[in-house]
């Protein structure tokens, strides 16, 4: 005959093992010997990090549903999108009613940054701990790549940097995380398949953190004081996906 204490005890042990076993089932990130996060694939392995959790750029904590072409569902969301000056959101909301018509990207332009972040098609973190950089390598877009310098400098002055798709980059780690800030933006992109606007004047500053095998999480500060009346951000997640970033470019899905 089983009495209560017996069947509590079971009960415990049944818990403890279905505990176990779900933190099993989410495995830990990968580490280098000196401890620190792999953000990449381990020796002999293959993957990269893909199917962004978002389909445009938003301000965290809005409620605003796109189209997967960045194609406001409802036009009088346009305002909570993001902290506009007034005439980034007339621009904005311009895009937006000529069905985003002008984007570079028909052109085969470069989706710059961030856009690039959401840009599905695969990305990879190469480490390069001789010269301390961190190589970002791009399935999506124009299959580019980016460098983040992880020796130490400061962040550039933005005026002193020759203006690009997808910046300069400064980074280090804090924790698990590599944080980067970013200036020297040109303006031949837009910021999201929504048509955001920028200047000259973008700073962002990115967030990137493994937190277990198979999940990649992002956040994105902007920093734009000439087109948004105060820095915002925007975050999103990538899944691990097994083999090689498949082979593909702009040109290919042209008409």
């Amino acid at each position: 005959m089983i009495n209560n204490k017996t069947m509590l005890s079971r009960g415990v042990a049944l818990l403890l093992v279905s505990c176990g076993m779900a933190m099993q089932a989410v495995a830990a990130p990968p580490r280098y010997a000196d401890g620190m996060v792999r953000l990449d694939r381990m020796p002999g392995e293959k993957g990269y990090w893909d199917n962004p959790s978002a389909v445009s750029l938003v301000e965290s904590g809005k409620k605003v549903e796109f189209e997967t072409n960045g194609k406001l569902k409802n036009l009088a969301d346009a305002s909570k999108v993001a902290p506009f000056q007034p005439w980034a959101l007339a621009l904005y909301k311009f895009r937006q009613q000529n069905n985003l018509a002008d984007d570079p990207m028909k052109v085969c332009l470069g989706p710059g940054n961030p856009r690039q972040m959401m840009t599905p098609g695969g990305v990879r973190f190469i480490a390069d701990k001789n010269y301390k950089r961190m190589y970002m390598i791009f399935g999506g877009g124009n299959h580019t790549w980016r460098t983040i310098y992880v020796d130490g400098r400061d962040p550039p002055v933005a005026e002193e940097v020759t203006a690009t798709f997808l910046g300069l980059a400064v980074g280090k780690w804090e924790g698990d995380t590599l944080v980067a800030t970013s200036t020297g933006f040109n303006t031949r992109f837009w910021m999201s398949n929504g048509g955001l606007p920028h200047t000259e004047a973008l700073t962002l500053t990115e967030r990137f953190k493994r937190v277990s095998k198979e999940s990649l999480e992002y956040e994105v500060t902007i920093d734009d004081p000439r087109t948004y009346t105060r820095p915002w951000k925007a975050a999103w997640t990538f899944k691990w996906v097994p083999g090689d970033i498949p082979e593909q470019f702009c040109e290919t899905g042209r008409e």
